[in-house]
């Protein structure tokens, strides 16, 4: 018992000892070292060992330090867009600061581009807390950091925090306290400034630095993020003043208090807020004031853009394609671009990384990303949880009905950009912009609304339009007036897809029969309890009219209906246009909105501008994961008008795929299938599909994922007939990410890609695949070479589905050609293109002969192979089989133009092919060719006798001497598709 009762002893010695240290010591020194406050007791050494590691450990700003950057090195979810690689320290370039005068911020309520070339030197936060001349001794600095939306607020605020826990700036503070002001705002219990402490930070709770004794609250900085957020009064007969920690006040009270100096004097403040906040604190209680301006010249966005894309993961393939989009993205800033204006904000150069990421560095591994998810996302970062607060100074008080800021503007600046949209415009006059987002006369509140929307939100949507001249073909003004564009294209097809999806374009008579609708649909629930009493006193006629109350919801859900009809006759007529048919593809747009256009300038359409992005995001709105972020911004997308569009585009589509679509349209509605994410919809527009021609579409690795995701949706008896992306700059990378679109069709055309002998593996593998049924394989045109024809060759004795190979101009070779007649026998193969392969007269005598062998082969091509008149003869005469179980079978072989001393049947393919690849091909060598065709139909002409067979003759030379006129013309069409 003795034994259990000495170590309990000794631990009750060492409680009351710390107990007795935490009574004793000065408050002013608790942040010293420990081991200074071990050596004033005279407690054994053993135990004074022990104390100082268990208080050490323990130490409340070590804590604070440690949890602080815990919480402020938290990535929002829409930072994983860039695969999880940054932190906030490689992220992070500082903004440009300027130190204003009182004056000057009072009255810079104006555009924040203005700011753009500063007179003020630039400065750094730590510099605003550096001792001032105007500030008495033993107060500390109240500093107002203000700046617009998207100028860079919150970041600086979290990189100041985060140095701070490291000890690399505003060291002289011992102690930095973050609040954040809608958090404070929440509040409606009364609390001490120690207790709103330590709601926040527990282990603060009673730290002697908060104490108000002495001058220890000089070593402390409170930091209050969005103070607009806040109520604040500074009046006397509204908030009462207050020097004590431990008194219970509002929230606003103690702000106001602390600001005022009443509160912890020593203390210092750095407060953020925005434009039109700034006259919440009287200027005689600020000893600062600042303005964020954002990214002011391209060398702080390129080193933005430097740390976002450029890779940590090591891909060095990764990082060169990084480093060239860097270096675009650089050229396009420093000719002055409008992009250049739309990067002041740090905010669009998020959204230009985001973008960029998305369109080069898709990964098939990582979540599911959509370019309507990325401005969604965009949207919440920047408007999450902001209102519209009618508060417009210290003398108003600020009232309790808010509205959602990204609702307000939907219906102001969202308005804007569907009429833009719906009459092809893209800039706007200065009037029109009064008109749109004026309006009409309003109330008192709703002008104190306008006019801070104007000063805080307005110029981060609108920018002044540069080289309008160039870029937009609208007629000027009368007045020549600045003209004013979305800071970003593609913002403006965003944002009118809103409008129309929220049901804001509604006609005054659908907004009117909605009101009535529901006033009477919910009278009349009230009023049938009544009927069903009254029924038996009541004449039948009296019942019609009790009736007619129940007709009126029906009556407004089935007008409503058909509006969902028209939003989606409009996604699908929008999505087809004509005069848009022949454009690049979206994703090509998108990209050169942001990279430039390098080269001749695309010539204006005279039918205005495109919006093909506007259909696509008003599918993409409708995903269930970008309503989760709209609701959570007050715009509420309700699921059964999501039902309603779905069931009437769905039948739109189906009727449009009924028509021929050229690639770029085609292109266009597979990244709309991809952004509305509904497997479903998907899966019954796919059925209405049998093939997808993508030719000379520059495919990248979103392309491929976006085809690969789409066609995934389908079932997996599912198949196209034709899958052809011929000239589509594929690699091996890509088609490893087409391996499910592979599996989901007949006919695949490869040609005239850069797939070189590794990606046979992958072709091999999807022969042996049992779930692909591949029936047609074209591969022209690609540096397979031998050893990649050998590897693809390995497929075919287990390969039961391919009847038709092409290896045109592939490097075949001899050695390929006799691997080839050696795997032949067992496969079920009937036509195999070999033409323009280097094969000489043996092994392609080797080859034929194991075609007539063949059981099923009818065709072989062979023509543009370096074969002697009489190998031509050799391959011609040999007509029977020499196995007696092929039944005489002939193999037609396709050697040149003529077949001995006549016409071949396939002269005109054979010539066709030539004409549509020739400009692709060794021209010398094309040319030679034909001549040797020009030499043999000259000698068949001589052996006949009929005059109609050397008409016929004739005829052929002429085709022939046309081509080879062409050729050395260079007058022949660009490589286009070719069928055998």
């Amino acid at each position: 018992m003795s034994s259990l009762y000495r170590p309990l002893n000794q631990l009750l010695t060492v409680w009351r000892w710390k107990r007795m240290v935490g009574v004793t010591l000065h408050p002013a020194t608790a942040t010293t070292q420990s081991s200074t406050f071990c050596s004033t007791t005279s407690e054994p050494r053993t135990v004074k060992s022990s104390v100082h590691c268990e208080h050490t450990e323990l130490d409340p700003i070590e804590i604070h330090k440690r949890k602080l950057l815990l919480w402020f090195s938290h990535l929002p979810q829409e930072e994983k867009q860039f695969g999880g690689y940054f932190s906030p320290e490689t992220m992070h370039v500082d903004p440009l600061i300027l130190e204003r005068k009182a004056e000057e911020a009072t009255g810079l309520l104006s555009s924040p581009l203005q700011t753009s070339s500063p007179s003020n030197a630039s400065v750094t936060v730590e510099q605003l807390f550096e001792p001032s001349d105007t500030w008495s001794d033993g107060r500390g600095l109240n500093v107002l950091l203000y700046g617009a939306v998207g100028t860079g607020k919150s970041t600086v605020v979290r990189k100041l925090v985060l140095d701070w826990c490291a000890g690399t700036t505003l060291t002289h503070f011992k102690l930095l306290i973050p609040f954040s002001c809608e958090d404070l705002g929440q509040l409606s219990k009364v609390s001490s400034l120690r207790d709103l402490v330590s709601r926040k930070y527990l282990y603060l709770r009673k730290h002697p630095l908060l104490s108000g004794e002495g001058n220890q609250a000089k070593d402390v900085l409170f930091l209050f993020n969005g103070m607009e957020k806040m109520k604040l009064d500074f009046r006397i007969g509204a908030t009462e003043l207050c020097s004590d920690p431990n008194e219970p006040l509002p929230p606003g009270a103690v702000m106001v208090n602390l600001l005022r100096k009443y509160l912890l004097p020593e203390s210092s403040i750095l407060v953020t807020t925005r434009l039109s906040a700034l006259d919440r604190i009287p200027q005689k209680y600020v000893s600062r004031f600042a303005q964020i301006c954002g990214f002011n010249d391209p060398d702080r966005q390129r080193a933005y853009f430097t740390g976002r894309l450029l890779q940590q993961s090591g891909d060095t393939a990764r990082n060169h394609e990084a480093q060239a989009l860097i270096e675009l993205l650089y050229l396009n800033l420093q000719r002055e671009s409008q992009l250049a204006a739309a990067c002041f904000f740090p905010s669009y150069c998020w959204l230009t990384c985001a973008t960029l990421h998305f369109l080069h560095f898709t990964d098939a591994k990582a979540p599911i990303r959509t370019l309507t998810g990325i401005y969604t996302s965009f949207l919440r970062l920047n408007f999450g949880g902001e209102v519209l607060s009618t508060g417009t100074g210290t003398n108003v008080p600020i009232q309790e009905h808010h509205t959602s800021l990204m609702l307000y503007v939907v219906r102001t600046v969202g308005k804007l950009a569907f009429e833009g949209v719906t009459y092809r415009r893209t800039s706007f006059s200065e009037k029109e912009l009064e008109q749109w987002i004026g309006g009409k006369t309003k109330t008192d509140e709703e002008l104190r609304q306008l006019a801070m929307f104007r000063t805080d939100v307005l110029d981060f949507f609108l920018a002044p339009c540069v080289e309008s001249s160039k870029h937009f073909p609208e007629e000027p003004s009368e007045n020549d007036e600045r003209r004013y564009v979305f800071a970003v294209p593609a913002m403006q097809e965003y944002l009118a897809a809103l409008y129309v999806v929220l049901g804001e374009n509604k006609s005054a008579l659908q907004k009117l029969t909605k009101q009535v609708s529901v006033a009477i649909g919910q009278a009349s629930e009230d009023v049938n309890a009544l009927v069903s009493i009254l029924s038996k006193f009541i004449p039948l006629r009296i019942f019609a009219v009790f009736n007619l109350l129940k007709l009126f919801p029906k009556l407004y859900e089935k007008i409503t209906s058909h509006n969902k009809g028209s939003i989606a006759r409009t996604m699908a007529a929008e999505l087809f246009r004509t005069e848009d048919s022949y454009n690049e593809d979206v994703l090509d747009q998108v990209e050169q909105s942001l990279l430039g256009v390098h080269g001749p300038q695309p010539e204006q359409s005279s039918e205005g501008q495109p919006f093909e992005l506007y259909p696509i995001f008003m599918g993409g709105l409708l995903h269930y994961g970008n309503r989760v972020l709209l609701q959570q911004l007050g715009c509420s997308i309700q699921s059964t008008t999501v039902a309603q569009i779905t069931s009437a585009l769905r039948k739109y589509l189906v009727r449009e795929l009924s028509k021929p679509q050229p690639p770029e349209e085609l292109m266009d509605l597979l990244v709309l299938l991809y952004e509305f994410q509904n497997p479903r919809l998907t899966a019954e527009v796919l059925a209405s599909m049998r093939s997808i021609c993508l030719t000379n579409i520059r495919m990248t690795s979103l392309k491929c994922f976006v085809l690969s995701s789409v066609l995934s949706c389908a079932p997996a008896s599912y198949r196209l007939e034709v899958l052809d992306l011929s000239s589509c700059l594929l690699t091996h990378d890509m088609l490893q990410m087409l391996w499910p679109a592979f599996r989901h069709t007949h006919n695949l055309n490869l040609q005239f890609n850069s797939l070189g002998p590794e990606s046979c593996i992958l072709l091999r593998d999807l022969l042996l695949d049992p779930k692909s049924s591949i029936r047609s394989l074209q591969l022209c045109d690609n540096p397979l070479l031998e050893s990649g024809v050998c590897i693809l060759l390995e497929a075919l004795p287990e390969n039961q589905s391919l009847t038709h190979l092409s290896l045109m101009h592939t490097g075949l070779g001899d050695q390929g050609a006799l691997e080839l007649a050696q795997r032949l026998q067992q496969h079920t193969l009937q036509e195999l293109n070999v033409a323009y392969n280097n094969i000489g007269d043996n092994a392609a005598l080797a080859l034929v002969d194991a075609c007539r062998e063949h059981p099923s082969i009818h065709t072989v091509h062979l023509y543009l192979n370096p074969l002697s008149d009489v190998g031509k003869q050799s391959l011609y005469v040999r007509g029977v089989p020499k196995s007696q179980n092929a039944s005489g079978r002939r193999v037609r072989v396709l050697a040149s133009v003529t077949e001995g001393s006549d016409i071949s049947q396939d002269w005109h393919p054979i010539l066709s092919v030539i004409r549509k690849n020739a400009s692709s091909w060794d021209r010398e060598r094309v040319k030679q060719e034909l001549k040797v065709f020009l030499r043999d139909l000259e000698w068949g002409r001589q052996q006949q006798k009929s005059l109609l067979k050397r008409l016929h003759f004739h005829r052929v030379e002429k085709g022939v001497q046309q081509t080879l006129k062409k050729l050395e013309m260079d007058t022949l069409s660009p490589p286009t598709e070719y069928t055998k």
